[in-house]
């Protein structure tokens, strides 16, 4: 009887835990209803997740709202082409990743050779980098007149139809573009996933008489496939939002298209058609990601990690081939590209003192400031929503709200611009007729509703950094501060956000870098007169200045190190830990 009477108080405390966690008690709940703070917080994530949806909404909207002869004559021109290159591209670009990231995950992983530890830290490096950024350089590392083909007919003494050379400015060199730079996204979830995997399955193989390529082919490659198609996920959703890169090397995708029928066609319609096109492309590439990621965490969870994998010590001419296959994507993606624009930099004759360029470098620090801040204080409204009030409701906000990832930044452009363009219309024809003033563009001519687009587009980055972070704190500790008084505001100032400070700094760092690199959204909708570097550089490198286009480019690459830097001390700061462990020996 007393132990059932404990029990039954054990489990009523338990629940008023859960309530206090969940951000107010049972006693608030009936005798005041809802806290006021709560209310506002509630009101103000909310907001904030609307804020986010809207501009996919919007272009959604403003396609189907369009006329059907429009439809028609996309169909019958330019549509099937935008289709095919873009299904090209984004296969060519997903075999490239899968291959080279996969590849030199288990080269690091599973064998010793030289420059092991420095390269697995390398080989992050290349994320620094836009992908318009290496085309600038490898156009004029490789075009007709760059130094490669001159040195070769200097050489030969071919002349210019004496040979042939594959022309990069196509559309496999802008694949190859894409994969120099977003292979560590296959790269970083392998290697976790190789690092997390037990012992036993792959020695079994090996002492079945399996050798290491056939074991790794059957056995963890196998394993490892849902991280290694995320990685390649993410990749083709980085493609499919990339607009410099296909622009500088004519490849016709629909980001090309969105872009050419905004300002050269004036054709507001086929715009919002073509963006919703795009859109349906990248909810599609969205959902097989979290459905990959979902499948990746139920396998990990079935199979614990049972022992270590000791590298096998390669020697001889194989060791000094796993060095260059592991450095060559390094070398491509990194290294040479950094070389080439120094150059250029230096050939340019420009420089960032320049009071011209430093009006770019404050407004491209501007914007990266505000929407890095706006961003990170919208995910905290509604990360901090779902950990109060947990349900249906709040997680359909927060994957709402974190959907703009998928969305290339030319589609929230124009989800964005259609309506409040024909709101500054129509309150300027109003001020016209009614006080005989013009009222200009007041939310499309200043830099707030650029603001809005970045929020809209990277708010997943931040929400992931929130429950990151989050998660490390315990419901109890909520549940303590409510009993002890606190209101959910006090709970979110005084408790969580202290706890969050270094996941909110890293969330808002990974944004402000995002931001800094943004080109479809930034061409789009940046007022008159307010250019940022990553416009500059390629305004400057549409002209075919690439010289000069070199010069904010290098900006972008060193702003871009930044949070690749704390990718880096992790991988190493990972390496140490699992060093100092017992693995399992294998053979090689």
């Amino acid at each position: 009887m007393t132990g059932a009477l404990a029990a039954r108080r054990g489990a009523g405390g338990s629940r008023v835990a859960a309530a206090g966690a969940a951000g107010y008690s049972r006693l608030e709940l009936s005798e005041k209803g809802i806290p006021l703070g709560d209310r506002v917080l509630a009101c103000l994530a909310w907001l904030a997740a609307a804020v986010c949806v809207a501009p996919i909404v919007a272009a959604a909207a403003a396609a189907l709202v369009g006329d059907l002869a429009t439809w028609r004559s996309l169909m019958a021109t330019v549509l099937p082409g935008y289709v095919a290159s873009t299904l090209a591209l984004v296969a060519l670009v997903a075999v490239g990743t899968a291959a080279v990231g996969t590849g030199a995950a288990w080269l690091v992983t599973m064998y010793r050779f030289p420059a092991r530890r420095i390269l697995e830290v390398l080989l992050v490096l290349p994320l620094a980098f836009p992908a318009y950024v290496l085309a600038y350089a490898y156009t004029d590392l490789l075009s007709h007149s760059g130094p490669v083909q001159s040195g070769l007919r200097a050489a030969t003494g071919w002349g210019p139809r004496d040979y042939w050379f594959p022309n990069i400015r196509s559309l496999p060199g802008a694949a190859v573009m894409f994969v120099c730079v977003l292979y560590p996204y296959v790269y970083l979830l392998a290697r976790a996933a190789f690092a997390q995997q037990s012992s036993t399955a792959y020695l079994a193989a090996r002492s079945l008489g399996r050798g290491p390529l056939a074991a790794f082919l059957s056995v963890s490659l196998p394993m490892a496939r849902p991280a290694v198609a995320a990685g390649v996920l993410l990749a083709v959703m980085e493609t499919l939002a990339d607009y410099g890169t296909v622009a500088h090397f004519s490849v016709r995708t629909f980001s090309t298209g969105i872009y050419q029928a905004w300002f050269a066609m004036q054709d507001r319609a086929a715009a919002a058609q073509l963006a919703l096109c795009l859109l349906g492309f990248a909810l599609v590439v969205a959902a097989l990601e979290r459905a990959q990621r979902g499948r990746a965490r139920t396998y990990m969870r079935g199979g614990g990690r049972l022992g270590g994998m000791e590298p096998a010590r390669l020697r001889g001419a194989q060791a000094w081939a796993a060095t260059a296959l592991c450095a060559a994507p390094v070398l491509a993606g990194f290294a040479l590209p950094l070389v080439i624009l120094g150059r250029m930099a230096a050939r340019s004759g420009q420089s960032l003192a320049d009071p011209r360029y430093l009006g770019f470098v404050a407004n491209s620090l501007t914007l990266a400031a505000v929407a890095a801040l706006v961003t990170v204080a919208g995910a905290v409204l509604i990360g901090h929503r779902l950990r109060a009030a947990p349900g249906p409701r709040t997680r359909a906000m927060a994957l709402a709200a974190g959907l703009g990832y998928a969305v290339p930044g030319g589609v929230i452009a124009v989800g964005l611009l259609v309506p409040f363009a024909g709101i500054d219309n129509a309150v300027d024809a109003f001020a016209r007729a009614r006080f005989g003033v013009s009222t200009g563009l007041i939310f499309t001519g200043t830099i707030g509703l650029l603001v809005v687009a970045y929020m809209a587009r990277f708010m997943a980055i931040a929400l992931n950094a929130f429950d990151a972070g989050l998660a490390t704190v315990s419901p109890n500790v909520d549940a303590v501060a409510r009993t002890l008084g606190r209101t959910p505001p006090q709970l979110l100032w005084g408790v969580h956000l202290p706890i969050l400070r270094g996941s909110l700094l890293t969330g808002m760092l990974i944004v402000f870098v995002d931001v800094m690199k943004e080109l479809p959204a930034t061409m789009i909708m940046r007022p008159f007169n307010f250019d940022t570097l990553a416009v500059q550089a390629y305004r400057l490198a549409s002209d075919e200045r690439l010289d000069q286009a070199a010069v904010p480019s290098l900006v972008i690459a060193a702003i871009g190190v930044l949070p690749v830097i704390l990718v880096c001390r992790a991988i190493a700061a990972q390496a140490r830990a699992g060093g100092s462990r017992e693995p399992a020996r294998l053979a090689a």
